[in-house]
């Protein structure tokens, strides 16, 4: 059984920071793409960050400069380090994991975690 583990979410004030972690279980991690993603009220959820398996990262013009997505294979868990906070970034916050080679068919998600940024 697949699990994605989010943790780190939380309430910060605007120029704050977070890191947000999340553990999978169940898959082969090191040959997932894995990925942030996030959702505010009203709005789709979009991409934030992802690191492929082979170590490239990318990110939404939103988040450049400001957040940093990491893993740690030997772990399993994937992060995101959030600065320079501001209320726009306020949404829940899920991971994913894809491999590629399966077109979807192997694609996973988190439970979320709601990061609010206000003062």
């Amino acid at each position: 059984q697949v699990q994605l583990v989010e943790s780190g979410g939380g309430l910060v004030q605007p120029g704050g920071s977070l890191r947000l972690s999340c553990t999978a279980s169940g898959i082969t991690f090191s040959t997932y793409v894995m990925a942030w993603y996030r959702q505010a009220p009203g709005k789709q959820r979009e991409l934030v960050a992802s690191f492929s398996r082979g170590g490239t990262t990318t990110y939404a013009d939103s988040a450049k400069g400001r957040f940093t997505i990491s893993r740690d294979n030997a772990k399993n868990t994937v992060f995101l380090q959030m600065n320079s906070l501001k209320p726009e970034d306020t949404a829940v916050y899920y991971c994913n994991a894809d491999d590629p080679r399966y077109y979807g068919r192997k694609n996973y998600w988190g439970q979320g975690t709601q990061v609010t940024v206000s003062s």
